[in-house]
Parts: C-alpha cells; sequence; structure tokens
C-alpha cells in the first residue's frame, strides 16, 4: 500500500468515527454554545474531533491537523503532510434535528489535498475521493452536464455575518434570476459533494471559506470532473478569496453569479460559516 493509498483509507476510516460519535448524539439534549454571535458548537463536536485526531494519530502520529474546535491549527501549511478536520459541517442543522450535516475529513501534503471523506450518517452517504475519482457509498460519481442556466440549481454555500446580509441577498438574487433554483442546505461539506454528484450544478461564496468548510469538498468535486476557483476564476487553494464550484459546463455563469455578492477588498477577508 502506498503512502496515498494509506491516507485515503485513514480519511474514510476517521471520518467514520467521528460521524458515528455525532451520530450517537443526535437528536439529543445536547446543551449549545456559542462560540461568536450566531456561531454555535456542542460538545458532539468536540468529541468527534477527538475521535477523529485519535484514529488519525494511530496511523499518522506526526502530522499537522488542521481542526474547528478546539486549540488545533487554524491554517494549512504549505509544506508537509496535514489533516483538515471538519467534525461536524452543519452545527445549526445538528442542534435543530436536521440531518443536513456531515464530519469531514481531507489529507493534505504540501497544500494540495490527496484524499476526503465526507460522512453523513443522517442522510446514509459516505463520499469519498481519492487519485482516481470520487465516489458516493462506494459508487464513482461525476458532476451533471447540464449546460443550461435554466436547468440549474445553485447553492449560496456560506453563511454571512449579520452585518453582511447585503451580501447575502444579493447572492440571492444572483442565484435566482440568473437560474432555474436555489438552494441552500447550512453545511459547504454536503453541499460540495452534491455538486459533486451532479444534484447541483453550482455554489457559491465572495468570503474566504475556512478549510475544515472546504478543503475536502473541493478536493470531491474536482475528482468528479467539477471545477472550483476563486473569484478571480483561478484555481481555488485552501487560502482563497471566495469559493466557485460548478459542474464545469456553467462555470462563467456561476462565476458572474459570485462576482456579484460583493468584491473582497484588502488583504483581509470575512471568513464564511455554516450554521
Amino acid at each position: 500500500m502506498t503512502d496515498r493509498d494509506r491516507r485515503v483509507a485513514v480519511a474514510e476510516e476517521a471520518a467514520r468515527a467521528g460521524a458515528r460519535v455525532a451520530y450517537d448524539r443526535f437528536r439529543s439534549d445536547v446543551p449549545v454554545e456559542y462560540k461568536g454571535e450566531d456561531d454555535v458548537v456542542t460538545e458532539a463536536d468536540r468529541a468527534a474531533q477527538r475521535t477523529v485526531i485519535d484514529a488519525v494519530r494511530e496511523s499518522f502520529p506526526d502530522d499537522a491537523i488542521v481542526g474547528e474546535e478546539e486549540d488545533e491549527r487554524k491554517r494549512v501549511p504549505e509544506g508537509g503532510p496535514t489533516w483538515v478536520i471538519d467534525p461536524i459541517d452543519g452545527t445549526h442543522n445538528y442542534v435543530r434535528g436536521i440531518r443536513t450535516w456531515a464530519t469531514a475529513v481531507a489529507a493534505v501534503v504540501d497544500g494540495e489535498p490527496v484524499a476526503a471523506a465526507t460522512v453523513c450518517p443522517a442522510l446514509g452517504d459516505v463520499y469519498t475521493a481519492d487519485g482516481d475519482g470520487a465516489y458516493r457509498n462506494g459508487d464513482p460519481i461525476a458532476v451533471s452536464d447540464v449546460a443550461d442556466p435554466r436547468r440549474a440549481a445553485v447553492d449560496p454555500t456560506t453563511w454571512w455575518d449579520f452585518d453582511s446580509r447585503d451580501e447575502y441577498a444579493r447572492a440571492c438574487e444572483a442565484i435566482v434570476t440568473r437560474f432555474a433554483d436555489m438552494r441552500r442546505f447550512g453545511a459547504a461539506q454536503v453541499v460540495l459533494p452534491m455538486v459533486a454528484a451532479g444534484g447541483l450544478e453550482g455554489a457559491i461564496s465572495n468570503l474566504r471559506v475556512d478549510p475544515w468548510d472546504s478543503v475536502g469538498g473541493v478536493f470531491i468535486v474536482r475528482q468528479a470532473g467539477g471545477r472550483v476557483t476563486d473569484l478571480d476564476g483561478d484555481r481555488w487553494r485552501h487560502d482563497s478569496a471566495g469559493l466557485v464550484a460548478s459542474n464545469g459546463a456553467l462555470h462563467d455563469e456561476v462565476l458572474s453569479a459570485a462576482r456579484e455578492i460583493d468584491p473582497v477588498q484588502g488583504s483581509e477577508f470575512t471568513r464564511g460559516s455554516e450554521r
């Protein structure tokens, strides 16, 4: 087994382990804490992240870890192997008893993902990606072939803070005036695999999206034949401003919608989150 094969296997194993911990507490009386005005966390998030880290450490004890909760790194280093973890993406859905949430794990080497696993236990879906392709429940998936905007559905995938609701409104307007429909699921690491599997034609944000909300899902989209860029149309990276994912055939239209939200100015950008 190659190093990459091991990382592919561990990403799925760790994501499944973390998802089991989170699912065991789903729709139970889990206390909710606020990390910010509208950013929630639960003990289920922390427990699931610890479980994922333990699973990773068994095989890769010296690798860097980027995680949403507690004191883990918050940025992906440019060099060396790294694991990017979101124990529960879509925590607002989780605490409301809505099934659209996931545990996501990505393996990154020198800043580029090489494996990803997104486990959605309440939906019964497991998305994975390796060097050969992307899969849902073990079966190969591919982006849709829709090339007509009037047949497309697009998701404004991140949540804008209360003082940026004008941007959220513009994102919605940009989508509904261009495409057949808009969907918003509140969990980027579920939305991006939906694009990969052909359930959506695109997902947009003008924000700098945190790596745990994006890296794994972006890799799954690309391995399914889709395209992901920043707001300039350049290849998306973990530190890019804006995230524009599409089936490729509609990328110019999806990118145009993202650019209408609001140009991001300066060297620091507001980070997107899920709720």
